[in-house]
């Protein structure tokens, strides 16, 4: 059985301290007397968000989800993000690839450097799943580099900790589905070493001081039942328990795995948080979870809270399941998210100080969501769309249509007829035009939208990889190398 708590608490970059320590003070003594020291190097935060999937038809429809949900005409509304000062079209193309994939593009946000669709922080020159190509060609990634030099480091996902966002920020495969060792050939594993496994074996610093999302099935072997759903096992081939092998790796770390038990953590110390097998639920789905999932905006603060200190951090925060909800073409999951995002957002903007962070907050790529159809203003945004006499419109063939729909995806494929359906439904899949049994990602630019330290250098259209020298220049003072 997995052990729910770590090994206590261990000496690690002390002394710890409190958020108060922010302006100046070294708290001793677990948070007791303060006493006053020389202000060192200006503390530099970098908190990045990454809205996977989350292109301009997705901010605008959530923007209107939202204000409705809260008995708005939902235009006028405003997402926490929308309000920050600086804004930017970003490129989203991969060196072989006219739209994307989240690999390559979370590799050039976290390296600079653009690659090729589902290789993880490894160079162009890499053919996806040539192990022996990646000899000379890893790139490091901010995080590692954040690691390096003795800042904090966190990542929050609600996807599996090893999935392609959160994983290009720590991990370096010639093959994003590389998770665990069974999700490798055979012919594979002596020469690469799975996503898993890299992050347990982190060699910058002393890891990742705070990772909560999904994804425990890749860290624990086939023979070993997951102790939220007995029903299930873990994955690996390899006899291996990443788990155990985390905790004893570092004195003072402590593994979670379900909400309740965050609250009973030691104050200090490094944490491995996997609420779920594989993906954490949808943000509609939470409540119905099993062992309890905590948001992502719960989980934003627990990481801002723990990583604060006079060393400063970088944080990557995901909101990875907007992504698989458009790929279902399911809109209404897909905004649910997105607005669970935008307060995660909002917690960190609460939590953190302009003059010392800078808050960045984009998409890795976009989606084929479409927004159309002349609806009236105020009409539900997953509806049909209606006119002036709130009658839903229709197409040529005589068929209701709604405001939203999708380019390609299941949405196409046969099924029951739309008038027997509310499009309203959580469940509901919107139309599309091409049948595919997953929707594709679209290849417009996506926005980013910046607050804080360096934010003024976010503006104009930008390629991707030129906001990971944004974020190093505000983290450590100087321009990218």
């Amino acid at each position: 059985m997995i052990p729910r708590r770590g090994h206590g608490c261990g000496a690690r970059r002390e002394p710890r301290p409190c958020l108060a320590a922010l302006r100046g003070l070294v708290w001793l003594a677990g948070c007791g007397a303060a006493l006053p020291v020389a202000a060192a190097a200006p503390v530099r935060n970098v908190v990045l968000f990454v809205g996977d999937g989350m292109g301009v038809t997705t901010v605008t429809a959530a923007r209107i989800f939202d204000g409705q949900s809260r008995g708005q005409p939902g235009e006028e509304n405003v997402l926490s993000f929308e309000r920050f000062p600086h804004l930017a079209l970003v490129k989203t193309y991969n060196t072989d690839a006219q739209v994307p994939d989240s690999a390559g593009t979370m590799t050039a946000l976290v390296t600079g450097t653009r690659t090729r669709v589902g290789v993880l922080s490894v160079g162009p020159a890499v053919p996806r799943g040539d192990c022996e190509a990646m000899a000379g060609q890893t790139l490091a990634t901010l995080l590692q580099e954040a690691e390096q030099r003795g800042w904090r480091t966190g990542l929050v996902t609600t996807t599996d900790i090893t999935h392609a966002t959160p994983a290009a920020t720590y991990a370096h495969a010639a093959d994003r589905k590389w998770q665990s060792d069974a999700e490798m050939p055979p012919e594979m594993r002596g020469g690469c070493v799975d996503i898993a496994s890299q992050f347990v074996a982190l060699a910058a610093g002393d890891g990742v001081d705070v990772a909560l999302g999904g994804g425990r099935e890749r860290f624990l072997p086939e023979d070993e039942t997951d102790p939220e759903h007995p029903e299930t096992t873990g994955e690996r081939q390899d006899g291996r328990n990443l788990v155990e092998e985390w905790l004893a790796g570092r004195s003072g770390r402590s593994f979670v795995w379900k909400q309740e038990d965050m609250a009973t953590l030691p104050a200090d110390g490094q944490v491995l948080g996997l609420f779920a097998p594989e993906h954490m639920a949808f943000e509609a789905d939470r409540q119905r979870d099993v062992g309890g999932e905590p948001s992502l905006a719960e989980m934003t603060r627990f990481a801002i809270e723990r990583l604060a200190g006079p060393a400063g951090y970088f944080l990557m925060v995901e909101g990875g399941r907007i992504d698989h909800a458009h790929h279902l073409t399911n809109a209404y999951r897909a905004l649910v998210d997105t607005v669970a995002f935008a307060d995660a957002v909002a917690a960190a903007v609460a939590l953190t100080e302009p003059a010392e962070t800078l808050i960045l907050v984009t998409a890795d790529h976009s989606h084929t969501l479409t927004m159309a159809g002349y609806p009236v203003r105020g009409s539900p945004i997953l509806g049909f769309a209606k006119g002036p006499l709130g009658v839903p419109m229709r197409d040529e063939n005589g068929v209701a249509y709604t405001t939203l729909g999708y380019a390609n995806g299941p949405g196409a494929l046969p099924r029951a007829e739309e008038g027997d359906q509310d499009p309203t439904s959580p469940n509901y899949l919107q139309r599309a035009l091409h049948p595919l049994l997953s929707e594709t990602h679209g290849g417009e630019d996506v926005a980013a939208y910046a607050l804080g330290v360096g934010a003024e250098r976010v503006r104009g259209v930008m390629d991707q990889h030129e906001l990971h020298g944004v974020m190093r220049a505000a983290l450590f003072g100087a321009p990218a190398e």
